[in-house]
């Protein structure tokens, strides 16, 4: 029998790419048989980025997918093929000559660097493989005097949990046991309560939404079964390089909950419906108790707002509310622009960890306020905005750095790349072409030793242009 399967589409064919290539092609009204046409783009296993302009729906209709489905299916076809190759990411761009003839480069994938955000541009380059950004470090400060809140009550927390769920099926002493085996943390007594009068599983309400329901509103979230039951530490708050390193952990000293990205005392037992979860805290702050709820909301990536004083008042509905402070602090980070400070002077202070240089319309600023910092670990320049890139090695500290590519230009010439640093990012605005980007990158990538961003060359015929 003759099989009759399409052959597998291979991410080094240029068939593959020629639907999406065309695609591009036909949406560029600047062609003219005369001259050649610049595309590029990214395109990744669950998204892509391309400059295409997508037809409106007619008036008074909802955008269909039939609308983009001849860009769905050329994408999926190269997506198809970054499956097969157990590549996630690739960026490209290509050269389209009037006769058609297409010179078609690959750009990746490399471990150390991570892919570019709506553009072919590579993202941040980790130069120390498994390298995080400091507040991805940052344990939590110990609580030695923490005690619960007089709120916790077991005995009235059991009680009107059975009046609340009176059919509801407890988690039994050795569920209980295992999860704190996998947790590789005790359980504190009122988190044990709740599941000893429910284990939260879907099984056992029977496929009845409306019992979920009750059980939501009888205990104040959507409750997690023990299994679902994790530690809310700082690898699960994934943040891209770039983004982390521009956090910084800060805890006041009246403060509950201590400012981290993530804590191995944060017991994640709940969700509000709405994406952020709920947690157990033992590792509170200064002034907080042990065994508050708090919630990390999913929008942001460090700190965690209080719930409750306990989980008790979780149940009961009694709102936590974090005290009023009068401390002022000076801020870890700093942003120097048109719409914010106007000089490095205004931000440069000891306790500084990341200054952000932003747009700027007035004379390029020297770093020499900066010099001497004993926390700065983080500076970003957008370009033009530095008198002297060479300034930039007196800054000891720094573990992040990101520069627009001629000021990058400047330190590699200079050999003066700070070795300090555990990442890197070039920033790029405006149309600008990736391939001289992707040469910078590979040169501050060969400094660590670390991985190139790979180009690999495809030609093929897409027909006249005219």
């Amino acid at each position: 029998m003759v099989d009759q399967r399409p052959p597998v589409a291979s991410i080094l064919d240029f068939a593959t790419w020629e639907p999406v290539l065309r695609l591009l092609l036909a949406d560029r009204p600047q062609r003219h048989a005369a001259r050649s046409v610049h595309v590029e783009g990214r395109i990744g296993r669950h998204g892509w980025s391309l400059a295409l302009k997508r037809r409106m729906p007619p008036p008074g209709r909802a955008a269909q997918v039939e609308d983009m489905q001849e860009e769905f299916d050329a994408v999926e076809r190269v997506q198809s093929a970054l499956a097969d190759a157990g590549v996630d990411d690739i960026s490209f761009t290509a050269e389209i000559q009037p006769t058609g003839t297409t010179t078609l480069r690959l750009l990746g994938p490399s471990p150390a660097v991570e892919p570019g955000i709506g553009t072919p541009h590579p993202g941040a380059l980790i130069l120390v493989d498994g390298s995080l950004p400091e507040p991805w470090r940052r344990l939590p400060d110990p609580a030695p005097g923490a005690v619960p809140a007089p709120s916790a009550d077991l005995a009235l927390l059991e009680r009107t949990l059975r009046e609340r769920l009176p059919h509801a099926i407890g988690a039994t002493e050795e569920e209980i046991a295992a999860t704190e085996a996998r947790l590789g943390v005790t359980l504190p007594d009122e988190l044990k309560v709740l599941y000893r009068v429910t284990r939260a599983r879907w099984e056992d309400l029977g496929d009845d939404y409306e019992a979920a329901e009750r059980e939501c509103a009888a205990v104040g979230c959507e409750l997690f079964d023990l299994d679902g039951l994790y530690v809310a530490d700082a690898s699960s708050r994934h943040c891209r390089w770039e983004f982390a390193a521009m956090e910084a952990v800060v805890t006041p000293p009246d403060a509950m909950v201590q400012g981290l990205v993530g804590s191995p005392g944060w017991i994640a037992f709940g969700d509000n419906g709405g994406g952020d979860r709920l947690a157990v805290d033992l590792t509170p702050g200064p002034r907080g108790h042990m065994g508050q709820v708090i919630m990390l909301s999913h929008e942001e990536n460090t700190g965690a707002a209080l719930v409750g004083d306990s989980l008790t008042d979780l149940v009961l509905g009694r709102p936590g509310a974090e005290p009023s402070s009068p401390h002022v602090q000076q801020p870890a980070v700093a942003r120097v622009n048109i719409a914010s400070l106007k000089s490095i002077q205004a931000a440069a202070h000891p306790g500084l960890e990341v200054l952000s240089i932003g747009v700027w319309d007035g004379a390029p600023f020297p770093l020499a306020p900066l010099t001497g910092l004993p926390r700065l670990r983080t500076l970003t320049a957008y370009p033009g905005t530095l008198a002297d890139p060479l300034e930039i090695t007196k800054l000891t500290g720094l573990e992040f750095l990101e520069l627009g590519p001629e000021e990058w230009r400047v330190l590699l010439d200079a050999g003066a790349v700070p070795r300090s640093l555990s990442a890197a990012a070039i920033v790029v605005h405006g149309n600008q072409d990736p391939l001289p980007i992707v040469d910078v990158a590979n040169e501050i990538l060969a400094l660590w030793d670390r991985p190139q961003i790979i180009q690999t060359v495809l030609e093929g015929d897409l027909g006249p242009l005219a």
